[in-house]
């Protein structure tokens, strides 16, 4: 057995996460918060029908984005750019607070479990406000 290819193989395996472009990652992660939230915010709105089945689909692949998204990963030093407003970097502590109150707002109201749409309103409420205020303080 030759070696060196495996052993390439395994580091290339390993260190592809660390090659990863962190800009790149925190947009993707973004835009699929996104896509949830144009599917949950209607539907909080009275825009849309609720259906306790979609909401706590979303709720979930929400609470899985909110979970994933690693602010030392994503936003090391010298990453600055794309719709990231510099006062990331600048309030580091404030911007993982933030990150933090969404991410306990989405957790809460996935245990929740709504199964009407006053307790969905009352328990998803805290979490879109927290996303929309991080938008105001830390978006360009």
């Amino acid at each position: 057995m030759n070696k060196p290819p495996v052993i390439a193989a395994v580091v290339a395996i390993f260190a592809a996460p660390a090659l990863a472009d962190p800009v790149e990652d925190r947009q993707a992660i973004m835009k699929e918060r996104g896509q949830i939230m144009r599917t949950l915010g209607p539907i909080a709105q009275g825009r849309q029908p609720f259906d306790a089945a979609t909401v706590m689909a979303a709720l979930e692949r929400l609470n899985a984005n909110a979970q994933a998204h690693d602010v030392a990963a994503l936003y090391p030093a010298g990453s600055e750019g794309g719709d990231a407003a510099a006062a990331i970097w600048s309030d580091m502590d404030g911007f993982r607070a933030a990150d933090e109150r969404f991410k306990q707002g989405v957790a809460a109201a996935l245990a929740a479990g709504p199964q009407d749409l006053d307790t969905f309103r009352a328990t998803f409420g805290p979490a879109a406000q927290n996303c929309g205020a991080c938008h105001e303080s830390y978006r360009d």
